[in-house]
């Protein structure tokens, strides 16, 4: 058969190429200390069942790096898995009417050939699913640890509840204040949670991001300004009497204490404990305070939502002037940061400036600016930036630093308040009331508390065989998964049924490819050979929560003893989003691109050709027709000239 007669036939030719490389193991390794080691990671995916041109592009990127280090001669690690638990599978029961670890395990069957087809070099030994009890039997274990250790605690937290559907809601489930299925509206209910201390890291998380010099800017920047690390005051209103009945003072942080004198209202969430007090013989704050409660407020959203509040009637006493000022229920308060009360101070603040506009309450200026270059006209918005201090009495004419210091000072010494340093970030909330999720190792019990299940009972095994009636997670119906005896006292006892948040589950998985086959320990030896990841690929989706929380896992598991490393991925790369007609691929938009398709027609080669080059891997890909056309005719021209140069047949190739 002479050369010029071989066409570019990308089935016949990736199907050869990839049966020698199954029949002979070519992408599996071992660790070797003789040779330079390079753990390559793309973001493991949910297996929704269905790979889109954003995974293919992640996939390409990641495998594009892990050919090119190989080449290096270096010992090169590629795994994949599958992120598995998680609301969308419960979804798909009901609506299907076929039990998620069914549903799930189909959707892996049938990805990870998608995925094969598309020629990544993974290690497929290594194959790990989150939803596999040799997985989540370690993760309960280290929880079991966490609670020992006193990094994990039980508080009761507010959740959106559906009452009809009578089961907590996720809050991208809510639209419009209504449950996403139901349409009922949405209450606002406290439950007991699961946390973990993640704001016992804050100061070191905020640290280390100095040593990420191999991830981008931006994402640093975000973690930064997530954990929102900031220097100010804690300080404390006293709250008037009423009736001669002696009532909490209200604690307050700011970070402007030079402005303490613009004071002139005092502002407290609607869920705040003074203001339900106030509420009990005032219908009308009832009323707007049960509204209020049932209305999600990102806290990201404050700043354009419209501001709403209401005078509970009672008045705070100012630490310094002693000055009497009234104090409101307002929507902008959260009670999620903070203690759920600020020193409002109409001048200085737009947020309280616009307030203070709509309910006609005093604004007063205690800063002016200390150069002519900036002005400060208080009738059309609030003057935010630091100056010099007028109108505060014995603080005049400090400037920012200098009255900071001399006010924390004059409250310190009169028992009112503090210097402070505060975080933005709060604890990981890890509770889920779902059922599709790792359960809570935890057995509740009346005379002994929550006591965690012992090493031997683990894993606490997730049932899988079960069916959904829509009214909740089935594992509270499930008496024979919640009833049991107590470790402790063996009395009867109650099994937790709740789940952990999937974020768990993603918070450690790239430490587990080092081991999966490990099943007396979490992790062994071969975790430090392959960590830190060298090379960590996703989405800039991810820039925040689930990166945040993986580096905090991976400090917890260091002192627990099972990494040594302190930071979990050397040099992230967030590639960019796939477009088609301007804007992000999804089935809802009816835009999306079947990549399978596109292999039959044109071969995986030419797929993947186009996403990488299409554009730079950490800005956005327009998709193009006529583009994967280009790339498809640049590899047939390609084939041809090197088969001509050679001048050989290839009859083992061929047949």
């Amino acid at each position: 058969m002479s050369s010029n007669n071989i066409q570019y036939d990308p089935q016949v030719i990736e199907a050869a190429a990839q049966s020698y490389w199954n029949e002979h193991n070519c992408f599996r390794v071992e660790e070797d200390p003789n040779k330079e080691k390079f753990y390559c990671l793309s973001m493991f995916p949910y297996p929704s069942g269905n790979l889109h041109m954003g995974h293919v592009r992640n996939y390409a990127i990641g495998d594009a790096i892990s050919r090119y280090q190989r080449m290096q001669g270096k010992n090169v690690l590629q795994p994949m898995g599958w992120d598995a638990f998680g609301l969308p599978a419960e979804n798909a029961a009901m609506q299907n009417k076929v039990a998620p670890a069914k549903w799930t395990y189909s959707n892996i069957s049938y990805m990870r050939e998608q995925l094969q087809k598309l020629g990544y070099a993974y290690d497929w030994s290594r194959e790990i699913a989150t939803c596999n009890r040799k997985y989540y039997r370690w993760e309960q274990w280290f929880f079991t640890r966490l609670f020992e250790k006193g990094l994990v605690y039980k508080k009761e937290a507010e959740v959106n509840w559906d009452p009809i559907d009578q089961t907590v809601l996720a809050n991208e489930q809510v639209i419009d204040g209504r449950g996403w299925r139901s349409g009922a509206p949405v209450e606002r209910r406290k439950i007991p949670q699961w946390f973990v201390k993640i704001t016992a890291f804050a100061q070191e998380l905020l640290n280390d991001l100095e040593k990420l010099d191999g991830w981008p800017e931006r994402v640093r920047t975000m973690q930064t300004n997530w954990i929102g690390r900031s220097e100010g005051v804690n300080l404390e209103f006293e709250v008037a009497s009423e009736n001669g009945e002696s009532l909490k003072n209200l604690s307050v942080y700011t970070t402007r204490p030079d402005t303490l004198l613009g004071v002139t209202y005092v502002a407290v969430a609607p869920q705040h404990g003074l203001a339900e007090k106030a509420a009990i013989n005032n219908p009308k704050l009832a009323a707007f305070i049960e509204e209020q409660k049932n209305i999600k407020v990102a806290e990201a959203e404050l700043t354009n939502v419209e501001k709403l509040g209401m005078d509970t009637g009672l008045k705070a006493i100012h630490p310094v002037s002693q000055a009497q000022v009234p104090i409101f229920v307002a929507n902008f308060v959260l009670m999620s940061y903070g203690s759920g009360a600020v020193m409002a101070v109409p001048g200085h603040d737009q947020r309280d400036w616009e307030f203070a506009k709509k309910y006609h309450l005093p604004i007063k200026q205690v800063i002016e600016p200390i150069s002519n270059e900036s002005s400060c006209d208080l009738n059309k918005c609030a003057y935010a930036d630091k100056g010099r201090v007028i109108n505060s009495g014995q603080f005049d004419g400090l400037e920012f630093e200098e009255a900071f210091n001399a006010i924390a000072d004059f409250l310190k010494i009169n028992n009112k308040g503090e210097k402070a340093i505060n975080y933005r970030l709060r604890d990981w909330g890890v509770s889920r009331q779902r059922y599709w999720g790792t359960p809570i190792p935890i057995i509740n019990c009346d005379g002994c508390g929550s006591v965690p299940v012992p090493e031997k009972d683990l894993p606490v095994l997730l049932p899988e065989d079960i069916h959904f009636d829509n009214t909740g997670s089935p594992l509270t119906k499930l008496a024979e998964f919640y009833e049991v005896d107590c470790p402790k006292c063996q009395s009867k006892a109650r099994r937790e049924t709740d789940t952990f948040d999937t974020f768990m589950e993603s918070s450690w998985y790239y430490a587990r490819y080092a081991c999966p086959d490990q099943d007396s320990k979490m992790l062994d030896e071969r975790a430090d050979y392959w960590l830190p990841v060298d090379q960590y690929i996703g989405g800039i989706e991810h820039a925040i929560l689930h990166l945040l929380y993986a580096r905090f896992y991976h400090k917890l598991m260091r002192d627990e003893g099972l990494v040594n490393s302190d930071e979990p991925f050397t040099r992230l790369l967030t590639q960019g989003m796939v477009l088609n007609e301007g804007s992000k691929m999804s089935k809802s938009k009816g835009n999306t691109v079947d990549p399978l398709g596109l292999i039959e027609e044109y071969g995986a080669d030419t797929v993947r050709m186009f996403t990488l080059f299409a554009s730079p891997p950490d800005q956005s890909l327009d998709w193009s027709d006529s583009g994967v056309e280009g790339s498809y005719r640049f590899l047939k021209r390609l084939w041809k000239i090197i088969t001509n140069h050679t001048a050989v047949s290839l009859p083992n190739l061929m047949n």
